[in-house]
């Protein structure tokens, strides 16, 4: 009898993990690796913050706390909706989570029955359809493409729902496109959301602060307030602080909700780590100077990627909007051989034989729901990022 229960053998690991573990697996080996599959920012957490971390630990702060989130925190988190994104919330609605991860985690345990679908664009995070699955709910996938720039339109949200829709996940910008919804895309969804009132809405903003080219940001119960009573607003602050390693993510919505969350919590993870907590009010609260000098060199990284991606043979990468990956196409490339001598049949091939002969890690499409695409993160320094740039532009070369 297999030891794995029947709900976790639904479930794959995460690829974006996979990928890093075998990058981090090849350099202790003495390999010449540069991995590019990690979503995390290269920046040092801020000093003010790790400050006020050291002082919560200096002043006893250790201790169990509430369940989803000390007091300080949801307040401040409270502060952050109203000041950035126009959107009013009570602590009262706020969860406070170990994670961005949890908190989806948390959303779909406290809600989903067996039969209950939960709407997915094409590419998505690849944790996404997984949480799904581990809480008794189907993944109803919506694939975009690369024209209508990996963004979910009106008709394509419209044809996937059903009566047993409970939930669309949106993310923007977009983990791994880059895709950033516009005011008047958000709108136009929002649309034929209002006619399905049975449909909740899950948006993960955590890339909120990583926007280029002048574009604004903005939220669905922002742009269409009829809808705050039926979304989950999500954040943290893993990417815009560099905080990944603290593990705080958080959400505001219908309060119902939040209490059904924190009953899972209480159950499961009980409180996130009491320090991160302060140190986190600390981050909502404090100078937030830094974060434009931080998007603008993000900028900067997306667009020396961007263009010598597109000087490689077989390549073609838009341009995204924000956050701080890119999602080339590799199809050119599909059925040719590589040096190993073996035919490239599928993204997944392409980035294995990338890693294997010029020692590039990237995360092959398939695991983003949409192929024959890769993602590339270009969270880490320039050099490094001319240095794997180079070596694909090389690799691509050397494809027959």
């Amino acid at each position: 009898m297999s030891l794995e229960s029947a709900t976790l053998a639904r479930v794959k690991p995460s690829a974006t993990m996979a990928t890093d573990q075998k990058a981090r697996e090849l350099k202790a080996q003495g390999r010449d690796i540069i991995s590019l599959g990690a979503g995390e920012p290269d920046f040092d957490t801020p000093e003010n913050i790790k400050d006020a971390a050291i002082r919560a630990i200096r002043e006893g702060k250790t201790k169990y706390t509430t369940v989803d989130g000390i007091p300080e925190l949801k307040e401040a988190i409270a502060a952050k909706f109203a000041r950035e994104n126009g959107l009013s919330y009570k602590p009262s609605q706020v969860n406070v989570s170990p994670g961005g991860k949890p908190v989806i985690f948390n959303a779909m345990m406290a809600t989903l029955n067996p039969g209950d679908e939960v709407i997915v664009p094409a590419p998505y995070w690849v944790s996404y359809p997984d949480m799904v699955l581990l809480a008794g709910g189907t993944p109803v996938f919506a694939p975009t493409t690369a024209a209508s720039g990996f963004k979910l339109k009106p008709a394509e949200l419209e044809a996937v729902i059903t009566p047993r829709t409970r939930w669309l996940i949106l993310n923007s910008p977009s983990n791994p496109s880059g895709a950033a919804y516009t005011k008047d895309e958000l709108k136009a969804l929002a649309e034929v959301l209002l006619r399905h009132p049975q449909v909740w809405i899950l948006t993960d903003d955590m890339y909120e602060h990583l926007m280029f080219d002048d574009v604004k940001f903005w939220t669905i119960a922002q742009v269409e307030p009829a809808l705050y009573e039926r979304t989950l607003t999500m954040n943290g602050v893993s990417k815009a602080y560099a905080m990944t390693g603290w593990r705080i993510g958080y959400a505001a919505g219908p309060e119902p909700l939040i209490k059904l969350m924190a009953k899972v919590m209480s159950q499961s993870t009980s409180n996130p780590c009491s320090v991160s907590q302060y140190a986190a009010v600390e981050a909502l609260n404090g100078p937030q100077d830094f974060i434009k000098p931080n998007a603008a060199l993000f900028q900067k990284r997306r667009d020396l990627v961007v263009s010598m991606l597109n000087q490689a043979s077989g390549l073609v990468c838009p341009t995204p909007e924000g956050a701080f990956y890119v999602y080339p196409s590799c199809e050119k490339l599909i059925g040719r051989t590589a040096p190993s001598g073996r035919v490239i049949g599928s993204d997944k091939d392409f980035a294995n034989e990338l890693l294997e002969t010029e020692g590039v890690a990237v995360v092959f499409g398939e695991a983003f729901g949409l192929s024959p695409f890769f993602r590339i993160s270009y969270a880490t320094s320039e050099a490094v990022l001319e240095d794997a740039c180079g070596r694909i532009q090389r690799f691509c070369a050397s494809v027959k």
